[in-house]
C-alpha cells in the first residue's frame, strides 16, 4: 500500500516536482560555478529531497477530500472513529504521522539543531497552515491532522538525533563526505528499486 501511494503521488505531480527540480537545480549549479564553491553532493541531496518532498506534500494535502467529510474541531474525536488496524485508520491516523517524520527530519538536519522546541514551532506552523489553506479551498480543516502531524514532526526529530548520535560514534574515516555521498546515493538507488517492485519489502 505504502508503495503504490508513492507511486501515485509522483504519478500525479510528475511535471511540477520535473520543472521546478530543473529550475532549481540549474540555479543551484550556476550559483556554484559563479561563487566558486564546492559541491558537497550529499548535501545537495539533502536540501534537493526536500525540495521534492514539500511539492509532494502539497499535492497530497491539496487534492480534494470524499464529499462526507466534515471539519472537526474537537481533538481526539476523529483518531478514535476509526477502527485501530482498519485500512481507514492506516489512511486517516498513521498516514498523517508519516507524512511529517521527513518534515521534522529535514527541518532537524537543516537548522542542526538539538532543541526539538524550534522545530516543533516550525512544524506546528507548516501544520496549521495547511489546516487553515485546506478549509479555504473546499476541504476540511481537522484538529487531529494538526496532532497527528505533530507525533510525525516529534518522530522525524528524535530519528535525526539517533542518526546524528551514530554519526559523532563513527571513526573519523567514515566521516569522509565521499561515504556519506555513496550512503545516500545507495538509499536512493534502493528506494527507486522498491518502488519499481525490484525489491519487495513488507509494505
Amino acid at each position: 500500500m505504502f508503495r503504490q501511494t508513492i507511486l501515485d503521488i509522483f504519478g500525479q505531480s510528475w511535471p511540477m516536482i520535473l520543472i521546478c527540480t530543473t529550475i532549481v537545480i540549474s540555479m543551484r549549479i550556476a550559483y556554484l560555478l559563479k561563487n566558486h564553491k564546492d559541491l558537497v553532493l550529499y548535501r545537495e541531496l539533502m536540501m534537493l529531497l526536500f525540495i521534492i518532498y514539500v511539492m509532494c506534500l502539497f499535492y497530497v494535502v491539496t487534492f480534494q477530500d470524499v464529499s462526507w467529510s466534515t471539519s472537526n474541531f474537537i481533538p481526539f474525536k476523529e483518531i478514535t472513529r476509526y477502527e485501530f488496524g482498519s485500512r481507514l485508520f492506516f489512511l486517516n491516523v498513521i498516514g498523517n504521522m508519516l507524512m511529517f517524520i521527513p518534515y521534522g527530519f529535514f527541518i532537524s538536519y537543516i537548522l542542526k539543531t538539538k532543541k526539538m522546541l524550534t522545530v516543533l514551532i516550525l512544524g506546528l506552523i507548516a501544520s496549521i497552515t495547511i489546516e487553515t489553506t485546506q478549509l479555504q479551498i473546499g476541504r476540511v480543516f481537522d484538529i487531529d491532522d494538526i496532532i497527528l502531524n505533530i507525533v510525525g514532526v516529534i518522530i522525524g526529530f528524535y530519528l535525526f538525533r539517533f542518526l546524528d548520535s551514530i554519526k559523532e560514534k563513527l571513526p573519523k574515516f567514515l566521516k569522509n563526505p565521499i561515504i556519506y555521498n555513496i550512503i545516500i546515493i545507495a538509499l536512493l538507488v534502493l528506494f527507486i528499486l522498491y518502488l519499481f517492485n525490484v525489491i519487495k519489502v513488507g509494505v
